[in-house]
């Protein structure tokens, strides 16, 4: 129901200021701006419709002062870690680009303090990789940016990454990012004051429903092709991305679709515009490229995880789908988006002379 002449729901007051919930957000370089205002703003919604602080969080960074995001939005006036020794109920970190580049003794160190001191440990986009660094998430379920999937899985064997939009398991929350860090947050809301609170907020923010972290960042209705692709095609793409690492004959990619052979060319000629066995290679690809600029494994490691097993054909194959090799590749995509996102004054350059050396250099 409206308050009269407001437009403001009429809640019950949920409980005093002083109870309020304590959520510390720590900004990593280049975080993702819209993950971490999504993860924040059903709080701020919470705290509006209820007329009550029921949360308060602060914003903090490795040095203090301003920090910019991945999409060059900054935010001034962070904390430092030194500055941020309280007791928070939740720390939640916000990564985007090269996480591991941040991680450090004196980081992990404060994660642990806070730890021991009863906060509860949360993790937005790629958030998750440093808590795994810092050995914060062994025996516990967690979840990162469907982009980064691939290469946590292949840092950390031992942890279970889902696909899920977040995972909440035994005193960790991590999610995907995007708007899923709504999500979230709702839920973080709902289990602390119930589904009214949780609704009235996600309606408050115009977020249209509440979502189970399990429903998968892969829902069919955020592809592109949308429902146009038959079901026998996605169960085939469905058997090939789970086969990177030791692909399959498409005989047996056909049969697991439930058609012939000849159908599986047919339908992927029809919907993708190239072969069943193109498409199998550049999904490979497009993994093998998120895993060699998301770690520091090696080329021919990289190569061997998705399939190859030669190196030089790798690099060759790597080269015809995105025109420069992988090591150059690892070099540049370590790079944050905003400053790649336009080809560099030297990319020319670098092109002419990766081309030059490629006769006698097969990587």
């Amino acid at each position: 129901m409206e308050g009269a002449g407001t437009g403001k729901p009429r809640l019950p007051q949920q409980r005093q200021a002083q109870d309020s919930t304590s959520i510390a957000v720590l900004l990593l370089p280049a975080f993702n701006a819209l993950a971490t205002m999504a993860f924040l703003d059903p709080f701020r919604a919470a705290n509006y419709l209820t007329g009550n602080t029921l949360y308060d969080w602060d914003m903090i960074s490795l040095s203090g002062g301003p920090l910019s995001a991945s999409n060059g939005l900054e935010i001034a006036g962070t904390r430092t870690l030194d500055d941020s020794v309280g007791r928070y109920d939740y720390v939640i970190v916000s990564a985007s680009w090269a996480p591991e580049a941040y991680c450090d003794r004196r980081l992990f160190d404060w994660l642990k303090q806070h730890t021991r001191q009863g906060a509860a440990l949360g993790a937005i986009d790629t958030g998750a990789f440093v808590l795994a660094f810092a050995g914060l998430l062994a025996g516990r379920q967690a979840t990162v940016h469907y982009e980064h999937i691939a290469a946590c899985r292949e840092l950390f064997p031992e942890l279970e990454v889902t696909e899920d939009l977040f995972v909440i398991d035994d005193g960790r929350l991590t999610c995907c990012g995007g708007t899923a860090s709504s999500d979230l947050a709702l839920e973080m809301i709902r289990r602390r004051f119930g589904l009214d609170l949780a609704n009235a907020a996600a309606r408050y923010i115009f977020h249209d429903r509440l979502r189970a972290g399990s429903e998968g960042q892969d829902s069919a209705t955020h592809e592109p092709a949308g429902y146009a692709m038959p079901d026998t095609l996605r169960l085939a793409i469905a058997a090939m991305e789970r086969t990177l690492e030791a692909p399959l004959p498409l005989a047996a990619i056909a049969k697991r679709a439930s058609i012939s052979q000849r159908q599986l060319e047919r339908l992927f000629k029809a919907h993708t515009g190239v072969t069943a066995v193109q498409y199998y290679l550049e999904v490979r690809l497009d993994r093998a490229r998120s895993i060699l600029m998301q770690t520091d494994l090696s080329i021919l490691e990289v190569a061997v995880a998705c399939g190859f097993s030669s190196r030089e054909y790798f690099a060759r194959a790597y080269r015809q789908r995105f025109g420069l090799s992988p090591s150059q590749d690892k070099l540049e995509g370590r790079v944050p988006f905003q400053f790649r996102s336009f080809p560099s004054p030297n990319r020319q350059a670098q092109r002419r002379a990766e081309q030059s050396r490629r006769a006698a250099d097969p990587d």
